[in-house]
């Protein structure tokens, strides 16, 4: 491993940012953490499109949290984060694509975003933006459970998909709705029963308070 500095800059509640927190602590990799609030008013930062996280490694800045999960996974010594077989990886790489293109949205920025963290900041929620997400939802649970089920991947061994997943179901599953519906899903359900209380999954886990920075 290279000896140059690594610091990574994000927002303690971004899901994204502790997907890459979450690799950093499967590899074991020393760094820096610096807070950056993105949706600050006048909020600037080194992301060209004003998101996090960013990594940088010496003089060497990245952004794009797949891609810093790659780089994490490539760049340090310590547990590889993606798996040798060729259709194994392709699955790897579907999920994180599943979870960027299809399950954000509803898991995080409709039914966690206002089932659980508008109200605990005291900020509107809209009940018809939890339907919505609640209705898009099983769609993407059921593509993930039919993965978990295949047993190429989220199959008990832990990668790069797990790191991308698992804050993603954290947030969903925080909600009463979310957990509820979690549990059609066995297969999913199982999975996230055994990487919750994985050591780099509760180290990542955030509290949610009224002091928390709005997002």
């Amino acid at each position: 491993m290279s000896g140059a500095a690594v610091a990574l800059t994000g927002f303690r509640h971004s899901v994204y940012t502790r997907v890459a927190r979450i690799a950093l602590a499967e590899k074991r990799v020393d760094h820096d953490y610096e807070e950056h609030d993105p949706f600050a008013p006048g909020a600037r930062g080194s992301h060209p499109f004003g998101r996090v996280p960013v990594l940088r490694h010496g003089d060497f800045t990245i952004y794009e949290t797949a891609a810093i999960t790659d780089y994490i996974d490539r760049a340090f010594d310590g547990p590889a984060l993606m798996p040798r077989d060729s259709k194994a990886a392709a699955r790897v790489a579907q999920v994180i694509g599943i979870v960027d293109a299809y399950g954000y949205w509803p898991l995080v920025r409709q039914v966690y975003s206002h089932a659980v963290y508008r109200p605990v900041l005291g900020e509107p929620v809209a009940p018809e933006i939890i339907a919505e997400g609640l209705e898009a939802a099983p769609g993407v649970l059921g593509a993930l459970d039919a993965l978990a089920a295949e047993g190429l991947v989220l199959n008990g061994g832990f990668t790069r998909a797990d790191c991308h997943l698992a804050p993603m179901i954290a947030a969903f599953a925080s909600a009463p709705q979310g957990a509820a519906m979690l549990g059609d899903f066995p297969r999913l359900a199982a999975w996230w029963a055994m990487v919750r209380t994985r050591p780099s999954v509760v180290e990542t886990d955030v509290p949610l308070s009224p002091e928390s920075p709005r997002g």
